[in-house]
C-alpha cells in the first residue's frame, strides 16, 4: 500500500468523528463583530452621512432660498407689471385730459375770434351806416345848396332884379325850412 493512502486513511476518520456537533455560536466573537460594526457605522455615520447630510441640508436650503427668490421676483414682477398698467392708465388719462383741455382751449379761442369778428363787424357796420348816413346829410345839403342856387337863379331872372347873396341865403334858407317842417308833417 501507499504510504500516503494510510495517511489519508488515519487523518479521515478522526476528523470525521471531532467535527460532528455541527453548527456553535461564539458569543466572543458575535460581540466583537457587533462592536467592530457600531465603530464602523460611528465613523461611516460622523465622516460620511454627517457631512453628506449638511450638503444636503445646505443645497435644501439653498433650493428653498432660489425658490423663495423665484416667488418674491414673480411677485415684483407681477406688481411691477401691475403698476407698469397703472402707470400707462394714468398717462393715458392725463393725455386725454390734456386732448379736453386743448380742444376746450381751442374752442374758447375759435369763440373769442368769432366774437372778437362780430363785435368788429358790428363796429364796421355802425361806421359804416354813419358814414352812409354823413354822407347822405353832405350829398343832401350839396343838392340844396345847387338846388337854392338854381331857384334863385331863376328867381333873379323872373323878377329881374338882383338880390344880394345875404338876402338870396336867408330866402333858400326859410324855404328849406318851410319844406323840411311840411315832409316832416306827411310822413
Amino acid at each position: 500500500m501507499n504510504p500516503l493512502a494510510t495517511a489519508a486513511a488515519t487523518v479521515a476518520p478522526s476528523t470525521t468523528s471531532a467535527s460532528a456537533p455541527g453548527l456553535s455560536i461564539n458569543l466572543f466573537w458575535v460581540i466583537v463583530a457587533a462592536g467592530s460594526f457600531i465603530i464602523f457605522l460611528n465613523v461611516i455615520w460622523r465622516y460620511g452621512f454627517d457631512p453628506i447630510a449638511n450638503i444636503l441640508a445646505e443645497r435644501k436650503t439653498r433650493i428653498e432660498q432660489g425658490l423663495a427668490d423665484a416667488e418674491a421676483a414673480r411677485r415684483e414682477r407681477e406688481a411691477g407689471a401691475a403698476e407698469h398698467a397703472q402707470v400707462i392708465a394714468d398717462a393715458r388719462r392725463e393725455a386725454r385730459a390734456l386732448v379736453v383741455a386743448a380742444q376746450k382751449s381751442a374752442q374758447d379761442l375759435r369763440d373769442a375770434d368769432i366774437a372778437a369778428t362780430r363785435e368788429e363787424l358790428e363796429r364796421l357796420r355802425v361806421k359804416a351806416a354813419a358814414d352812409i348816413a354823413a354822407e347822405r346829410d353832405r350829398a343832401l345839403a350839396d343838392l340844396r345848396a345847387q338846388v337854392a342856387d338854381l331857384a334863385l337863379s331863376a328867381a333873379g331872372r323872373v323878377v329881374g332884379e338882383t338880390m344880394t347873396d345875404a338876402r338870396q341865403r336867408r330866402l333858400v334858407e326859410e324855404f328849406l325850412a318851410e319844406g323840411s317842417s311840411s315832409e316832416g308833417r306827411r310822413n
